[in-house]
């Protein structure tokens, strides 16, 4: 079992990475939905690491910037966020925990963007900020509703089709 959670946050470790390498639309990639899924499925010692990892080793390969902080502790927050569905997983409150993370990465990186000089420190340079990233914000979130769909979907199809609680028993905190 511990081959398949091995194996599991390897290829989950690649995607992410790949996706942030090459070329993409801006903010569609899948490391929020990551996170949010390594936090629900994934054991703890994988989980907190796994997008934050990810997202400091693809950081390091395509530049880092000054709100990589703000970025590194988005994720972080959103992992734990997933680690708070874990135990109440349903199709409506993972559409809600999804939500929730879109709008804290948009809240958080944004904020980091603002806080970093790129816009005045009032009020009104703030506003400017969060208005010019809503094009950005979009696509995020469709970026993580799809990624999401896919990771907890196709986990779930896979558990219910090879009635195992074996691969959940591997994966799960529980």
């Amino acid at each position: 079992m511990l081959f398949l959670s091995t194996m599991i946050v390897i290829t989950l470790f690649i995607i992410g990475l790949i996706s942030r390498i090459i070329p993409h639309a801006p903010n569609f990639v899948p490391i929020v939905a990551i996170a949010l899924f390594s936090g629900a499925y994934l054991d703890k010692k994988y989980s907190l690491w796994l997008a934050l990892g990810l997202y400091v080793i693809s950081d390091l390969i395509i530049g880092l910037h000054q709100v990589v902080i703000f970025t590194w502790t988005s994720v972080f927050i959103i992992t734990l966020i997933g680690i708070a569905l874990n135990k109440r997983k349903s199709p409506g409150r993972t559409l809600a925990y999804t939500l929730l993370s879109s709008v804290l990465f948009f809240i958080v990186t944004n904020f980091g963007v603002w806080a970093s000089g790129w816009y005045p420190k009032t009020l009104q340079g703030l506003t400017q900020c969060y208005i010019a990233a809503l094009p950005f914000f979009r696509t995020s979130l469709l970026s993580n509703l799809a990624y999401v769909t896919v990771l907890f979907g196709v986990y779930e199809f896979f558990t219910y089709r090879l009635k195992s609680k074996s691969l959940k028993t591997a994966l799960l905190l529980s």
